[in-house]
């Protein structure tokens, strides 16, 4: 099944993947997978988000593709958007991180100390 025909299945409700099979191996593996965010969108917002990367996120592109104008494509990104958690590309380091660092010599005593209470 693709995705398509998963998220058409769904109708847009949330839905959670509890097996996955490695094609060609015979390899499977159960347990709770959260689909992708972009596969939890719907057919519709898969196909606009798809042609917006081709598009190299040209928005006059956008227009002549679907036949739209600007306020159109710049309201619908920003409805597709608020669906989408964007990924911190710069986290908190976790304690162990900072321990790990600190037994390496990497950072001193208080320097550790400083991080660790950042990231609370």
């Amino acid at each position: 099944m693709e995705w398509q025909e998963l998220t058409d299945l769904t109708r847009g409700e949330p839905f959670v993947v509890e097996r996955v099979r490695l094609e060609g191996s015979g390899i499977a593996v159960e347990g709770r997978f959260e689909p992708p965010q972009l596969a939890q969108l719907s057919g519709d917002d898969q196909v606009f988000v798809a042609a917006f990367v081709r598009s190299h996120g040209s928005i006059k592109e956008m227009e002549r593709i679907f036949g739209v104008s600007y306020p159109t494509i710049k309201s619908r990104l920003n409805r597709i958007a608020e669906r989408l958690d964007f990924v911190d590309t710069d986290p908190a380091p976790t304690g162990a991180d900072v321990l790990d660092r600190l037994q390496r010599g990497e950072i001193d005593v208080a320097a550790a100390l400083a991080e660790l209470d950042r990231s609370r």
